[in-house]
């Protein structure tokens, strides 16, 4: 095969800031489409004529309206993102390329994590006759990447990775921080919840979910934090997370447990933002609510499971306390645990410390990792 060498001097070989429709391919979780944030912003800003569609797995779409600089979203289900065999058919994957061809779009971006390749969805692309194509590759791309951007260090933390992208395409950064701009009708829906759990003034809103069951502090611990935050606090918890963490949810929030209340599934994912926007410490798992307690400036306590380095999903911009166990077999990069969650082993009592230190601390001393 004949090679495609990176372009002279390490930048892009088109110019970029011409192109007036753009598809940004990130098929990953809602999280992951968060931490686009950043190179979205440098997107808009170095071409401000273009149009932006986010191509996103069904649940990463629901992290679209908390994105001002997306125009359009297009959803699919990729065959090469699946864990289960035959969970895409290939009539699907030519139909995406039909939408593509449809599209005309001048240019697409492959994002990816340090683990994924670009090489499938750039595919599609140029398949679809999408004229420019970039994503991190070697110096051997083929006609798949039209622009390959040598891949960064992986150790990097994944908002940086996604703006070394642009940046290797000649966009500059307005800002390195994740953010995002919550809808005024998310805000109404967190203000309905509120109403209706009786909820007035300060609280705390606790996620106990995470996309990979290896990345979740065992819910009956989360019960115990529950019940002891408030305990320490006098704060409403919130249990919050999605529809599919509805049966989670219930199971940390219990019945009758006064001032913890289970909100799951009971907003959108932007009503979602809207709650942890309001709340005066977050608790999570590594997942999107953390990611968003990070985009909206909210101090949030972390139990970090040994899956993934610190350094590539930590809040970096916000007051935090990671909590974790040094473990042998970090990191895995697993989706089920084999080792009864090990890196986990976090006492609730050790949570529940950190979060009331957290709130109590003057707000110049609240970063840091425990």
């Amino acid at each position: 095969m004949t090679g495609r060498p990176f372009p002279p001097h390490g930048g892009p070989r088109s110019d970029w800031r011409t192109a007036r429709r753009i598809l940004v391919v990130r098929l990953d979780n809602a999280g992951d489409v968060v931490l686009l944030s950043p190179a979205l912003a440098a997107l808009a800003e170095g071409a401000p004529d273009a149009r932006i569609t986010l191509l996103a797995s069904p649940g990463g779409a629901l992290a679209a309206p908390l994105l001002p600089w997306v125009d359009d979203v297009m959803v699919h289900r990729a065959s090469w993102q699946q864990l289960r065999p035959g969970a895409v058919a290939p009539a699907a994957e030519r139909a995406l390329m039909g939408r593509l061809r449809d599209e005309a779009f001048d240019a697409a971006l492959v994002f990816t994590s340090a683990s994924q390749t670009p090489v499938a969805a750039a595919y599609a692309c140029f398949l679809a006759g999408i004229p420019l194509r970039a994503g991190f590759g070697g110096p051997f791309s083929g006609e798949v990447l039209t622009d390959a951007v040598p891949p960064p260090p992986d150790a990097l933390h994944h908002a940086e990775r996604n703006l070394r992208l642009v940046e290797g395409l000649g966009f500059s950064a307005p800002s390195r921080a994740i953010h995002v701009s919550v809808p005024d009708a998310a805000r109404q829906e967190a203000r309905d919840v509120l109403s209706e759990a009786h909820v007035r003034g300060r609280y705390i809103v606790l996620a106990p979910g995470a996309s990979a069951p290896a990345r979740r502090y065992p819910a009956p611990a989360f019960a115990v934090v529950a019940r002891g935050l408030h305990h320490a606090t006098g704060l409403p918890v919130l249990v919050a997370g999605s529809q599919a963490e509805r049966a989670l949810a219930a199971s940390v929030a219990g019945r009758g447990s006064a001032g913890v209340v289970d909100v799951a599934g009971r907003t959108s994912l932007s009503g979602l933002a809207a709650l942890v926007e309001g709340a005066a410490l977050v608790v999570a798992n590594n997942s999107l609510t953390m990611h968003l307690a990070e985009a909206l400036g909210v101090p949030s306590v972390v139990t970090y499971a040994g899956t993934d380095p610190h350094g590539h999903w930590a809040p970096r911009r916000t007051p935090v306390r990671l909590l974790s166990r040094a473990v042998e077999c970090s990191p895995c990069f697993a989706i089920e645990c084999p080792y009864g969650l090990e890196c986990l082993d976090v006492a609730p009592a050790e949570v529940i410390r950190a979060a009331d230190a957290l709130l109590r601390a003057p707000a110049r001393a609240r970063r840091g990792a425990a």
